[in-house]
This record gives structure tokens, sequence and C-alpha cells, in this order.
């Protein structure tokens, strides 16, 4: 049967001091599966009656919860797990199958979500050294183990014994008034000013697969956020073309890039991979010598894409580095994308590799001390040329305002050149349907033919 083990530990119960070493607190520690769990009481003998039905239910050889760290029989007991203990199973649950932006995005739903959940403000420490212990208990105690840092002890004990208790969702007022909260938090700021659209949405997504996860583990009886009438969000869903570079525009910057610097050198091509061959980022970031499949000396080329490594945070990844290397978005693993080299961008990556090379791994980009190309070093030139190759207007304005935006020039302009869209979503890594959907407002100049089509088929 799937989340229960027969492998479980009693330990000692362990007592709580404060700075002038006067006992606080009992806490009742065991391990499930190798999994440490434990469970603060105010005085010995509530510790001590725990710890007997513990070792009562072990001795028995009932099977425990690997989710829980409780006997499956206790259902009961299940109930009462705290917010606290609960977000870490359903972290613990999630983080071996979610990619690090993806774990971020959990655990920045539920740090917010904590903040309404805390069942008293007696020694609530600050709120920013709340949040940092909460991210270390959602991120560096699944990968590295062991106790907080220092700075974090306290902070992490206090949450483990102050939140308020999962039944309370299924008390009737206090369970809706607490899903209300949580969701009423998620859709604002650290400020309080209203959060953006797609971000509240995500964080409820989160919640609310939590919220399932405490169903089926038998925590919740119901989802107690589907109780609430909340207004989701309106998202922008297409691109806006403003910001949109058209070629003259794309090749002044590209210009100016190379000006910038002997850095800026190194990033012509890299720049230029987004522009004319639509690919992300975190695509340029990996893209090695093999990858280019073909770079004649006339006309068009070809790259084959194999992975990317998305920048999600050294928190968020296995490794514990800031880029983590992956399969490509939206294919599966293994799977490959064939795009075709501008022959502009063909003469670009020929002249960079005949100057630069290749680094370590055959990468073809790398940063100027010999290492990845970080976002902080690509910004910072991207943001010098956009300035010098735009007009003051345009300066100020959406356009190209962030580098991703020249992979949706690129896109645009193969819609706008008369690329079928399934040829289009092919190249780019999109299903047709989100390409449509997101670039629905970046296709021009298709309105006179569409308006002589529907005139010839109503002439009487």
């Amino acid at each position: 049967m799937k989340d229960i083990t027969y492998d479980v530990r009693i330990h000692k119960t362990e007592k709580r001091r404060n700075a002038e070493g006067a006992v606080t607190s009992y806490r009742v520690l065991w391990k499930v599966a190798g999994k440490s769990w434990k469970e603060p009481y105010a005085n010995a003998a509530q510790a001590d009656a725990f710890r007997s039905e513990l070792m009562t239910a072990a001795r028995r050889g009932e099977a425990f919860s690997t989710i829980t760290g409780r006997p499956i029989s206790w259902k009961r007991e299940e109930a009462i797990l705290s917010w606290y203990s609960f977000t870490l199973a359903f972290v613990d649950a999630k983080w071996p199958y979610a990619s690090p932006n993806h774990r971020r995005g959990i655990a920045e739903a539920l740090v917010d979500a904590t903040e309404v959940a805390l069942s008293t403000e007696i020694g609530v420490p600050s709120r920013d050294i709340r949040r940092d212990a909460l991210r270390w208990a959602y991120s560096t105690r699944i990968r590295e183990g062991g106790e907080p840092p220092p700075e974090l002890e306290k902070v992490v004990r206090w949450l483990d014994e102050n939140t308020l208790p999962m039944s309370t969702f299924s008390e009737q007022g206090a369970g809706t008034a607490l899903a209300r909260g949580i969701l009423d938090r998620i859709s604002k700021t650290l400020s309080g000013k209203p959060a953006a659209a797609n971000t509240a949405n995500r964080k409820r997504m989160t919640l609310n697969s939590a919220m399932e996860f405490g169903q089926e583990i038998g925590v919740l009886t119901a989802n107690p956020l589907k109780a609430v009438k909340w207004t989701k969000p309106r998202t922008l869903t297409t691109v806006d073309p403003r910001t949109v570079v058209n070629i003259s525009q794309a090749r002044g910057f590209l210009a100016e890039v190379e000006a910038n610097s002997q850095r800026g050198k190194r990033m012509k091509a890299f720049f230029g991979c987004m522009y004319y061959a639509a690919l992300r980022p975190e695509e340029v970031v990996d893209l090695r010598r093999e990858h280019l499949h073909s770079l004649p000396e006339e006309g068009w080329g070809e790259m084959r894409l194999t992975n990317a490594e998305p920048r999600a945070g050294s928190r968020w990844t296995n490794s514990g580095r800031p880029r983590e290397r992956r399969g490509l978005k939206h294919r599966a693993e293994g799977d490959t994308r064939r795009v075709p080299i501008h022959p502009e961008l063909v003469a670009l990556l020929r002249a960079h590799l005949n100057e630069f090379g290749t680094g370590p791994d055959r990468r073809v980009f790398i940063g100027p001390r010999g290492g990845l190309m970080t976002d902080r070093a690509y910004l910072k030139v991207f943001h010098e040329a956009r300035a010098k190759a735009f007009t003051a207007e345009e300066a100020l304005s959406p356009l190209m305002d962030v580098p991703y935006a020249l992979r949706h020039a690129a896109v645009s302009t193969w819609l706008n050149a008369g690329v079928p869209a399934p040829q289009v979503a092919e190249w780019a890594g999109h299903s047709v349907d989100v390409l449509l959907r997101v670039y629905a407002k970046c296709i021009h100049g298709q309105d006179g033919e569409a308006m002589r089509r529907i005139s010839e088929a109503t002439k009487g």
C-alpha cells in the first residue's frame, strides 16, 4: 500500500529550554521510514502519554503513514495536524516531481498563506525572519536535511508550535473565515497592494492542490477553498504588440550590443538567437556546439535543441546551483526541437565561434569570466544597448522592455510572414492553440485579405 511503512523508531522526549535554562516545553521525537517527526507539549505528562501511544502502536505492528508520521489507525489524530506540519508534508510530497521554478512557486504561496494561519501573536517573530524560516523549511531542509541555521532555529521552533490545527478548516464559520483570509492574503503583495492577476491565480492553484492533498491523506473532509466565493482575477494572456520590435529596430539593438563592450561582443549572437530563432533565454544559455546542426557559409542553417537551463535560484534546485538543466519546455523528457537558423543568425554564430570558440561542456555562450552566462551579466548589456538603440520616446515605452520580447518579435515575424501556425508552433516550442491565443494581437496585415475573401464569398 502506498505511503505506509512499518519502519518506526521512537526516541526519548526532548526538553526544550529557554536562554536561562528553564524548561519551556517537551518534544516527542520519532522517525518514520527514516524521516524525523516531532510533537511539542506544554508539560511532561502530555508528552509521555503521546509517546506511550506511539510506542504501543509500534509494538502492535501497526502501519504508520509516511505522510503524517502517525499510525494509519489514528484518523482523529491526523485531523489535528498543524498547518505548519501539513505544509511540510505537502512540500515533501511535491518536491521530487516539481521543477525548481514550480518549487519556488509552491513555497511563495505557502509562505503567504502561513501569515494567516498563525494561532497566536504572542512572541511572534518579525515578518521577514519568519518568511526566511519558512523558505528554509520548504527548500534547504528537504535538499540538505539537518537542523535550521542558528539564526532561524528559534523561529522554526515557534512556527512548529504556533500554527492553527488543520481541524480549524472544518469548524463552522471559523473554517470559511480562515480560507477567505488565506485567499485574501495571496491576492495582495507584501505592501498590501493588489497582486498581479497571474501571481494571485498561480498561488490559488497551489493552495487548491494543497487542500486536495489534505483530502487525499484524510486531514480534510472537503476542500475549504471551494466554500469561498472568490472572483478569479483576469489575466493578460496575449503578447502586447507594443513590445514587439521590427527588423530595423532589432538590427539597431544588436549593433549597440556589439558596440557596448568586449562583453557585449560576446552577447550579440546570444541576443540574436532570441530574435532570429525565437529561443527562450534558458535555451540560449544551454546552447552547445552540437546543437548547431548546420552553419553553412551561405543560406539557412539548422539547430536541434535538447535541453534548457531555467534560472530558479540555488535554494530550489537539487544541485544548489542557480540553474538546473532540464528537458525542453512543453516537451517529453528526451524530446528535441528543430529550429531553422536565419542566414543573418548563421553569420552571427559563425563569427562568434571563430572569435570566442566554445566554453566548458562546449557551450556556445559563456560569461565574461568563463562561467555560465548569468542574468546579471546579459541584463546589464541589454538595458544599456536598448537605451542607445531606441529614441527617448521608445526607451520609455514597453517596446522590447525585457529580453523575452525578442522571442515574441521572432514568433510575430514568422506569423506575419504567412508561415503556417503549426510550423511556427513547432519551431517555437508551443502548441498551436496556445500560439494563436498568445500572439493573436501581433498578427498584422491580414485584415484586407480577409475582407476580400468575405466579399468574394458573399457576392450575389
